[in-house]
């Protein structure tokens, strides 16, 4: 008998170790959308949260690739133009992590929610490798534990199901969606409650945040898909089909992109699969969706304020304050968020920092560029700081790194002068080419084509002088531009 009963053992997980020892690779998907509103004024759209230094001079973009890097072979980053260079920039810093590891990037020239992207990240990859999607933006403190739970999520995986992340509720959230869960079988998907029902689900013991990470075969996504949402799995391979640039920068069209149908991975797939599973995670998880979120991430000192060497607290308690290069002085308050920027300044009680989207919605009422962009913005080939601007001029600190180039452009409304403070630039203008040093200048009248690149091994930093009655960003025809924006 003892012998039957062995045999049966056996037979029930031979079939795991076959699993287990069966060689994979795995890609981690890493969605990098956003649009800056939630941090602000830290985070703008061309600034989201993903790629502001907020922890030890490091990005929760490259803490994502960091985390990462025991487990997955390959990167593929789903982002747009603008935030594909500050991407590589990233990575570029985190150089000595990431030798052997292969990055791809794929490029939405607009939005259109998680489905389609994480759809068109895996048309380009072999339909047996495991993907592990990821936000961008998210804080995992317990990688021990994080380690642990995508080992789990992997041989689920390999067992051809879709693997979701449910993170352990720490209160009742009615911020984040639930997962109604029976062991590692999902129940159902809930959408954000109310505080009563949170608290039912917190009471329940089988309900977890959905953290919006995902593990399974690439080629198992792409069946559900085609299976419950066959429009956006169509325009999606019609999309991939018509992709151009190389296989490490991947470029979806205007046209394609934008006839993919608009939905989330939980509505068009993980809500109707029969084939998902989810696992119990207690990593440390935040998805830093707020001020309130992050001031719980941030040393404090002994009355609760936020420990910054800019500030001085005089009978207050339990502030959160985010200084960048000011002193901040609070006296006889209590419970407040003070963020201070070189453009904008933010004053809001702890609990209140949801109605920043509704700010952010004003100031594009207002057609106000400080939703947009810092007043240093990043480029692909450098910087420009903007250091004083009036109705008709503006004062620019440009810095361009060795071996970029601006575009070839010109201004239909602007003139500019050239001052270089350090470093060769090579300038053209029109048909002449000069080479400007340190302490010499140049002059670019309007509607004149020119350039600027640096052939050195140092920054080339300037003082551009803009002069004339329009001088917004848009006023840039490119004619030729290594970066394609044109």
């Amino acid at each position: 008998m003892q012998i039957f009963y062995l045999i049966n053992i056996l037979l029930d997980i031979l079939p795991n170790l076959k699993i287990l020892s069966e060689s994979y690779t795995m890609t981690n998907i890493i969605l990098c959308g956003g649009s800056g509103t939630r941090l602000w004024p830290i985070s703008r759209a061309l600034m989201p949260k993903q790629f502001i230094k907020l922890f030890n001079n490091e990005s929760l973009f490259q803490l994502t690739l960091k985390r990462n890097l025991a487990t997955c072979e390959n990167y593929l980053v789903v982002s747009n133009a603008e935030q594909y260079f500050l991407a590589t920039d990233q990575i570029d810093d985190l150089e000595s992590l990431m030798q052997g590891k292969k990055n791809q990037f794929l490029l939405e020239p607009i939005g259109r929610n998680t489905a389609p992207a994480i759809a068109l990240a895996c048309l380009a990859l072999d339909k047996e490798e495991i993907v592990l999607v990821t936000p961008s933006d998210h804080l995992i403190k317990d990688e021990d534990a994080y380690a642990d739970v995508i080992k789990q999520a992997t041989h689920l995986a390999l067992n051809n199901n879709l693997v979701t992340f449910g993170i352990t509720p720490e209160f009742a959230e009615t911020g984040f969606g639930y997962i109604e869960a029976n062991g590692e079988d999902v129940q159902s998907f809930q959408e954000k409650p109310d505080k009563e029902t949170a608290k039912k689900y917190l009471e329940a013991g089988n309900y977890y945040w959905n953290s919006g990470m995902f593990c399974f075969k690439a080629g198992v996504f792409l069946e559900e898909l085609e299976k419950y949402a066959p429009e956006i799995y169509n325009a999606s391979l019609q999309a991939h089909i018509n992709i151009g640039g190389n296989s490490s920068v991947m470029r979806i069209l205007h046209e394609d992109m934008n006839a993919i149908p608009e939905d989330s991975i939980d509505y068009a797939v993980m809500e109707q699969s029969d084939r998902v599973k989810v696992v119990a995670s207690s990593i440390g998880w935040s998805d830093l969706g707020s001020f309130d979120a992050l001031a719980n991430e941030y040393d404090k000192d002994t009355n609760g304020n936020t420990i910054d060497e800019q500030l001085i607290a005089m009978n207050s308690k339990d502030n959160f304050v985010y200084s960048s290069d000011r002193m901040i002085t609070l006296a006889d308050v209590d419970d407040l968020i003070v963020v201070d920027t070189p453009d904008a300044l933010l004053v809001s009680r702890k609990g209140s920092s949801q109605k920043i989207k509704d700010i952010v919605q004003e100031l594009k009422g207002r057609e106000s560029e400080l939703h947009h962009i810092h007043l240093t913005a990043h480029r692909p080939w450098g910087t420009y700081t903007i250091l004083e601007e009036s109705q008709n001029y503006k004062i620019k600190r440009i810095v361009v790194k060795p071996g970029k180039r601006l575009s070839l452009q010109k201004h239909y409304h602007r003139s500019e002068h050239w001052i270089v403070v350090s470093g060769t630039a090579v300038v053209i203008i029109g048909e002449s080419k000069t080479l400007v040093k340190a302490n010499e200048s140049t002059y670019i009248p309007m509607g004149e084509m020119h350039r600027l690149e640096n052939p050195g091994k140092i920054d080339v930093v300037l003082i551009e002088a803009q002069v004339g009655n329009y001088l917004g960003e848009d006023d840039i025809v490119r004619v030729e531009d290594d970066y394609r924006r044109i």
